[in-house]
């Protein structure tokens, strides 16, 4: 699973970054450093690499295995981090979730996936890491919650239609979306986990105006395909937000969790 091009991501890692908890950050880290050297943690959905910049300096010194679907994520990741020796590239289907991704793991860490997956999916994820001692950090996961500085009539419109796709199946089973935090809470506590959580919005101005309108444009479509909004009112939304991205600022929520036996 990914399916995301390098155009956004590139574009949100930044973004990401400063959204970041910083003390779950720190102590995601922590949780690893005390573990020694040669320690081995795992990237689910690893993108182009971005968790294991995230987490930089430290993770340098860890081994990663990093797990995408897209080999040819998996290949900018590799040449992006630039650290042979250190970094084995799986290609997977997440949605399987095989037991050997974890083989020798400390630590699994995921950047803005959990909102796209099931109960289920999450259900087979700890049962897997509660049996192996592994700890979870999660990051930038969608909340639901999006704000903009100069308002337009159908902005909750937009945002309730958006949150109904979210649901949709990703190709986990049918999607958490915006319930996923309190849902994987409860499930973690329920196998063992001590559950420590913080929030990770977006605060997004007009040095991020192409994150802006690349957000604003897949809010749109993903609007859209529910049938849920009047299409010239669609339209308009579409319109004005996409010329007020460089001049206005908006908040979109998100949350990080660790999780750790």
């Amino acid at each position: 699973m990914s399916g995301f091009d390098t155009v956004w991501l590139d574009l949100r890692e930044p973004a990401d970054n400063a959204a970041r908890d910083p003390d779950l950050r720190q102590a995601a880290i922590e949780s690893v450093v005390v573990a020694g050297d040669d320690v081995r943690v795992v990237d689910l959905g690893c993108g182009t690499g971005s968790t294991v910049r995230a987490l930089a300096p430290q993770s340098s010194s860890w081994h990663w295995r990093l797990v995408d679907n897209d080999p040819q994520l998996l290949e900018e990741a590799a040449n992006r981090l630039g650290m042979p020796g250190r970094v084995e590239c799986l290609q997977a289907d997440l949605s399987l979730l095989a037991a050997e991704l974890f083989t020798d793991a400390r630590l699994v860490t995921a950047s803005a996936l959990f909102d796209l997956v099931s109960a289920e999916f999450l259900e087979r994820l700890l049962h897997l890491l509660g049996e192996r001692e592994i700890g979870l950090y999660t990051a930038l996961n969608y909340d639901g919650v999006c704000s903009w500085e100069i308002a337009h009539e159908a902005d909750a419109l937009v945002v309730e239609a958006f949150n109904a796709h979210q649901r949709r199946d990703k190709g986990f089973g049918p999607a958490l979306g915006p319930t996923a935090e309190p849902v994987l809470s409860r499930l973690a506590e329920q196998a063992g986990f001590k559950v420590l959580a913080g929030q990770s919005p977006w605060h997004l101005g007009g040095d991020h105006a192409e994150l802006q309108r690349q957000f604003i444009a897949g809010m749109a479509n993903a609007a859209a395909e529910t049938d849920q909004i009047e299409k010239a009112m669609l339209h308009d939304w579409r319109r004005m937000r996409l010329e007020m991205a460089s001049r206005s600022s908006c908040e979109v929520g998100h949350w990080d969790m660790l999780l750790l036996r």
